[in-house]
């Protein structure tokens, strides 16, 4: 009995002994990712699912996770204390939420120029009617003083001279997001009174109150807006020139389609670029420590800015956007006829004058 017993232990000691061989040459465990929640423009949720930025993040020792909401909304409407860091769309609308929370710092690690998005057809037309220019180095130009003149008398598509592509019975008119609650919109406007207000950025109240009546029927008159900027893009991929013959969309939309080659730029489809344009200077705000070390990693770490660049935004690298637009063959603009837009509380005076007059 007593040599059974001894086997028995000698068996379960080996035993032992191999579980502690295997245990120490697994080493120790790789600690979990620290969780850092955000909340973001739309245009960006993309980017940040990306599994290979999630990858990227997770090799820093975090997991960022993210909440949508129009980039107005996150200066405005959005309870920032339950999130690291803000990350809205545009520079002025970063500058509020920095002063609102008291926040010593910023990071813009990417930009897009505002474009628009639409169709080859569409493109003869408005070429036709003089609104839209080659820029000599291939991509097209919208003129937007003559956009505003158009617009001005009420021109409906069947209306233009030689129009037998699109013959719709509605005005001439760039469909844009909500003004209310998207940064896409607000950043068209700026460009709007720019030019309304004699190519100068809107500097007074009483600028805004003469430009407003002009502006007013060219953002009202569209009709239903999305809040969001990708819902209102998955309409153009989707649903065509029927639903939205152009839509006023962030430059890195419509490219990080093209430069991932996975088909939702059909070969009719078209990206011109407004002139002037505004740039888009995605502004991270951060509201504690580990918001602040995800601004920091998307300003420096050079994967992150190749990732970003793959999505189609600009970043203090411009040969890695360069280099995927090249690779893709698409005509991008150099960003010559660009204007800054104005102070977050006179572009929204400027939205809130033209809302008071919303039916």
């Amino acid at each position: 009995m007593k040599r059974w017993i001894g086997v028995v232990l000698a068996a379960v000691l080996a035993g032992v002994a191999v579980v502690a061989v295997v245990l120490g040459n697994r080493g120790p465990e790789a600690p979990e990712p620290s969780v850092v929640r955000g909340v973001i423009g739309s245009e960006k949720k993309p980017f940040f699912d990306d599994p290979a930025v999630r990858a990227a993040f997770a090799r820093h020792g975090l997991r960022v996770e993210v909440d949508t909401a129009g980039s107005r909304q996150i200066a405005t409407d959005v309870d920032l204390g339950r999130y690291a860091f803000a990350f809205p769309s545009s520079a002025p609308a970063a500058e509020k939420i920095k002063r609102d929370r008291g926040a010593t710092t910023t990071f813009s690690p990417f930009y897009s120029p505002m474009a628009v998005a639409t169709f080859e057809p569409i493109t003869k037309l408005l070429a036709k009617a003089g609104l839209l220019n080659n820029s000599g180095k291939g991509p097209q130009l919208l003129d937007i003083r003559k956009y505003l003149e158009l617009t001005a008398k009420g021109t409906r598509w069947d209306q233009i001279p030689g129009n037998d592509v699109y013959r719709a019975r509605k005005r001439v008119l760039l469909t844009t997001t909500d003004i209310r609650t998207s940064n896409s919109a607000a950043m068209y406007l700026a460009a709007l009174g720019y030019v309304a207000n004699g190519e100068n950025v809107i500097t007074s109240d009483a600028q805004i109150a003469r430009i407003a009546p002009v502006l007013t029927p060219v953002v009202l008159d569209q009709g239903f807006s999305e809040t969001t900027s990708e819902a209102s893009f998955d309409d153009y991929l989707a649903l065509g020139a029927g639903k939205t013959p152009m839509l006023v969309v962030y430059e890195a939309q419509y490219l990080s389609h093209v430069f991932a080659r996975d088909g939702a730029i059909r070969p009719d489809m078209r990206l011109v670029y407004p002139s002037p344009t505004v740039l888009s200077k995605h502004t991270l705000v951060p509201l504690s420590a580990p918001g602040a070390r995800v601004g920091e990693l998307l300003t420096g770490d050079p994967e992150l800015r190749s990732l970003a660049a793959a999505h189609g935004f600009r970043t203090a690298d411009p040969r890695a956007f360069a280099d995927r637009a090249a690779a893709a063959g698409a005509p991008v603009a150099d960003l010559v006829d660009v204007v800054e837009p104005p102070v977050y509380e006179r572009l929204d005076k400027l939205i809130t004058t033209i809302d008071a007059s919303r039916p």
